[in-house]
């Protein structure tokens, strides 16, 4: 496979805190020309240690019995909301049962005592729906650790989306000052999906092997919302050891990939597709498509694909990741015609068909 390995544009939390992002900067990370995505550094301490016990809850809970798993489904939310696996299609049309998804609605981040987002949607049961956590006793801690982590990448998305109002009232013609930083800070559709992707001996398919299907973990596609959070990937030798969550939540992390080809890839704005690492003291931003709307194209999506592991390579290994989705209110508009909910059934529908 040939590649690129690219170095996106990365930038400090204090100068996000203070305003010291200059235009250039930004729109080399988000403009027409660019890769769109950021790279923030300087993170609060205890973000690594907060990292590594939510991504080692994710291998904790894809080995939970079948029985417990089901009770975390949700058809009627389309599997938008708690657990799901081989229930989306990857770009070759094929089930993709390579990874288990865990969904969760982040409306806590406005009100604790919300669980889903706000307002009368009856058909939006995805953003709607309440969460579905592992019942009480089995996970301990899983609830609490996901919470206080999407609060961090939401407060720091909000820096992020800041600069963007920033860059956007300086170019575009009546553009509402603070909208992006206020559409993440009060949203309550905003999502986060913890991914667990199986270790690929556990695998009845020898998809993960094709080098011709790069995209053979998580297809090509453009994020829905504003601004994607994303942690670097953790990799677990799930063969070498026998998870028992009552021994302790944090699993040993390998220092890298088993197979240097994993991981995220990025296609340009040229067609070119590169390999983009996310350091793990580090918090990465993707743009989507609600943002590319909002400021008119000024700031543009990113196309986007996860490759996975070849088995030969990584036989026994876990990859565990978490994205973290900052969306507009369903209620605001995206632009002149069509509020986040209108857009939203859109893209889902546009997703889907077929």
């Amino acid at each position: 496979m040939t590649y690129q390995k690219a170095n996106p544009v990365t930038v400090r939390l204090d100068d996000l805190k203070l305003g010291n992002i200059d235009f250039e900067s930004l729109e080399e990370a988000f403009g027409p020309e660019s890769l769109g995505i950021i790279v923030v550094s300087g993170l609060p301490e205890k973000f690594v240690g907060l990292r590594r016990r939510l991504l080692s809850f994710a291998s904790h809970l894809g080995n939970l019995s079948q029985e417990e798993l089901e009770a975390l489904e949700c058809p009627k939310a389309k599997y938008l909301v708690g657990w799901s696996c081989g229930k989306e299609k990857l770009s070759n049309d094929k089930v993709d049962t390579l990874k288990g998804s865990y969904y969760v609605n982040c409306a806590f981040y406005k009100d604790p005592k919300l669980d889903g987002a706000d307002g009368d949607y009856p058909d939006l049961p995805e953003y709607t729906k309440g969460n579905i956590w592992p019942r009480e006793g089995l996970l301990v801690g899983f609830k609490e650790t996901f919470e206080e982590f999407c609060v961090m990448a939401i407060d720091i998305a909000g820096l992020v989306a800041r600069a963007c109002d920033k860059y956007a009232l300086k170019h575009i013609s009546g553009y509402q000052e603070g909208y992006l930083e206020h559409v993440v800070k009060t949203s309550t559709s905003t999502k986060a999906r913890l991914l667990h992707y199986f270790p690929p001996a556990a695998l009845e398919t020898s998809s993960v092997e094709a080098e011709e299907d790069l995209d053979n973990w998580c297809g090509t596609h453009l994020d829905l919302g504003c601004l994607t959070g994303l942690t670097s990937a953790m990799y677990v030798d799930e063969g070498s050891q026998t998870l028992d969550i009552s021994k302790g939540v944090d699993l040993p992390e390998l220092e890298s990939a088993p197979d240097p080809d994993a991981g995220l890839y990025i296609k340009d704005r040229k067609g070119s597709v590169v390999k983009v690492g996310i350091p793990r003291d580090c918090l990465a931003f993707q743009t989507g498509e609600a943002l590319e709307v909002i400021t008119e194209g000024k700031l543009k999506a990113v196309p986007h694909f996860v490759r996975g592991c070849k088995a030969s390579k990584a036989e026994g290994v876990s990859r565990n990741t978490i994205a973290v989705f900052t969306q507009p209110n369903l209620w605001e508009k995206v632009d002149k015609d069509r509020d986040f909910a209108t857009f939203a059934k859109e893209i889902l529908a546009k997703n889907t068909e077929g």
